[in-house]
């Protein structure tokens, strides 16, 4: 399963150069991983209201083409690796085409009352079960 997050760069996000600041794309990221999740079948409200949380552990982004105010990017969201305790998501930032930047998030599965692991494949079965299709599925 892949979602796809239309952005169109806005002129807070640029530098003194006229290009989208590096600083941005973790936003970005962001935005598209919220999409993705809903179109797994939940909101990360619905998620936390459930007692999970994923927060960031580690976050990685390479940019290969400068990004401009008012550029339309599409970013591509897929599943990269996913476990019981841990998910891991990769993103491709796309302008007409070319990938202008691509990057992943690693979050864990943590409770929102002790913000230790949590067993998502235990706690919320039908919801690890789509993501777990998400790996090999194709929208």
């Amino acid at each position: 399963m892949q979602a796809e997050t239309t952005i169109i760069a806005r002129y807070a996000e640029t530098d003194q150069m006229g290009v989208i600041h590096h600083s941005v794309y973790p936003i970005w990221f962001e935005a598209a991983r919220t999409e993705f999740i809903k179109l797994a079948g939940m909101t990360y409200t619905e998620l936390e209201q459930q007692g999970v949380m994923m927060p960031v552990a580690e976050l990685t982004c390479r940019y290969y083409r400068p990004v401009h105010y008012e550029d339309k990017v599409t970013i591509v969201t897929e599943t990269e690796r996913l476990s019981y305790a841990k998910m891991s998501f990769h993103y491709r930032v796309m302008l007409e085409g070319q990938l202008m930047a691509e990057g992943t998030t690693t979050h864990g599965f943590v409770s929102c009352e002790t913000f230790r692991p949590v067993n998502l494949k235990k706690r919320m079965p039908a919801f690890y079960a789509v993501l777990q299709a998400s790996l090999t599925a194709e929208v």
